[in-house]
């Protein structure tokens, strides 16, 4: 027994303070290490919505969009979660009838309520901006335009969410913001790299917006707008062209083949096999038009289609001026334009339009692009509408125009060559988001994009936690050396054998 007792005395480990400093040590490596587990658990996310209405002059579409909430002081990525295309035209086609306008968003804004978490309804903003239909609206009839736009607010205020007013965006914000949203989709703000041009066309107006190194914005103010995001500068020139969407285009090369007010034409914008009868006041009920209906026209003409790419190419360009310039290069109707620089985003009806064709490879030369074109509106219009039986028929006879309406704009009314026409690229959407206005118009209004850079961690993620698992790797070590003293002692005494 003495012996025992005096092999405790002689070890220290057996002594009460070194067993106390022993388990705190270990203790506190635990609790380390759990602190470690528990700041990297991944936690339940949680995110803010925003709503935006594209009041657009053929129809309505409603995007949502989300962030994290967490990172809400302009980091957080913005993602479009959902869409809905509202039945029927665009508001501005309820001007006899403006309580409709509002009625007709119902279905799309009760899909939102049950999309956006209940309890995110009151905060989550809710925008609607109109475009050119409401533009030409305004024009022809301010009152039925002030009309609609109250049927549209009453409607839109009956629904929880945190409603921001209705608008008629001008053409310049149009093309700006199609612009931002294009270039955030791509992650070329906050990455600070050369940005992309803008292409939008829509039915009622085209837009055009692009950064060039030779425009400071001097030659033409009007068409210069500056941002500052995410710590750089941009001198964006953008220019919005009313009546050249791809509808108000098609009524004025319409209206250049009806001016002496014939009973009939033959459109080479259409299929051979083509007929329909039309009506002279549809036709020129348009501010686009209305100046040029002729005098003696009868109520109705027969329109056939001739089925001719060339042909109908010279009647799209009879639509644009080229002969007056006062600047020192323009695009058309005298307009200023500089030098098209680096690639271009094309979407909204250039996309539609140009995959029906099957022609968004802009990797094919643009001669041969040209011969697909003119294959396509050479083929009967029999043929046409048995190939694609389910596309409806205001659609399907109109591709033709459209798509020759669509080359022609891009390399007669935007000087795009054969060099710099596959910089184009036909887009739907980026990331799962569709290309447009919408974003990049909630975008401004949310503040989402700083003009400065975000401020980020001196350290990443990964840095931290290495340097943590050493300085505990340290602490533990000096833990042990200052245990030093209670370590066992070997004896110098000479053994007994």
């Amino acid at each position: 027994m003495s012996t025992q007792r005096e092999m405790k005395e002689k070890n220290p480990w057996h002594r009460p303070v070194t067993i106390i400093i022993t388990v705190i040590g270990v203790i506190a490596i635990v609790a380390l290490v759990t602190v470690a587990v528990l700041q990297n658990w991944p936690l339940s996310q949680k995110y803010k919505y925003g709503i935006v209405l594209d009041a657009g002059s053929s129809h309505t579409a409603l995007y949502i969009y989300e962030w994290p909430a967490e990172k809400d002081n302009n980091t957080g990525r913005v993602e479009q979660t959902h869409s809905c295309t509202v039945k029927g035209p665009g508001i501005s086609s309820y001007a006899s009838a403006p309580q409709k306008a509002g009625e007709s968003l119902t279905e799309c804004m009760q899909e939102a309520v049950h999309r956006v978490p209940k309890k995110r309804h009151h905060e989550t903003p809710l925008y609607l901006g109109a475009t050119a239909g409401m533009r030409l609206l305004n024009v022809q009839n301010s009152s039925a335009s002030n009309k609609v736009f109250q049927a549209v607010d009453e409607a839109l205020r009956e629904f929880p969410f945190a409603f921001q007013g209705a608008r008629i965006l001008s053409g310049q914000e149009e093309g700006a913001f199609g612009w931002v949203t294009v270039n955030y989709l791509d992650d070329r703000l906050r990455q600070g790299l050369e940005t992309n041009g803008a292409l939008d066309l829509g039915g009622a107006s085209t837009q055009i917006s692009f950064v060039s190194s030779n425009y400071d914005g001097s030659e033409s103010p009007s068409n210069s707008v500056n941002f500052r995001l995410y710590g750089n500068d941009y001198n964006l020139y953008t220019h919005s062209f009313l009546c050249y969407g791809k509808d108000q285009a098609l009524r004025m090369t319409l209206a250049q083949q009806t001016r002496s007010g014939p009973t009939s034409i033959l459109d080479p914008c259409f299929h051979d096999g083509y007929s329909e009868t039309k009506e002279y006041s549809k036709l020129y009920d348009s501010p686009c038009v209305s100046d040029r209906k002729p005098q003696e026209a009868p109520s109705t003409y027969i329109h056939t289609g001739k089925g001719n790419f060339h042909q109908c190419q010279e009647i799209v360009k009879s639509v644009f001026n080229f002969t007056h310039c006062q600047y020192s290069q323009c695009s058309f109707n005298g307009i200023f334009q500089p030098h098209l620089q680096g690639p271009f985003g094309a979407f909204s009806a250039y996309y539609f339009v140009m995959n029906f064709l099957k022609l968004t490879n802009t990797s094919i030369p643009l001669e041969q692009v040209k011969e697909k074109l003119a294959h396509y509106c050479a083929t009967p219009w029999t043929q046409i509408q048995k190939q694609y039986p389910n596309v409806k028929h205001k659609y399907l006879a109109e591709y033709c125009f459209s798509g020759t309406y669509i080359l022609t704009l891009l390399t007669e009314g935007y000087n795009f060559t054969s060099e710099s026409y596959p910089n184009i690229k036909f887009i739907k959407e980026i990331k799962g988001s569709d290309a447009g206005w919408t974003l990049g118009y909630m975008l401004n209004l949310t503040n989402m994009i700083p003009a400065e850079a975000p401020d980020s961690p001196p350290l990443p993620h990964a840095g931290y936690i290495s340097i943590v698992t050493v300085i505990a790797v340290l602490l533990f070590v000096l833990f042990i050396l200052s245990m030093r003293p209670f370590w066992p002692q070997c004896s110098k005494e000479p053994q007994i054998i």
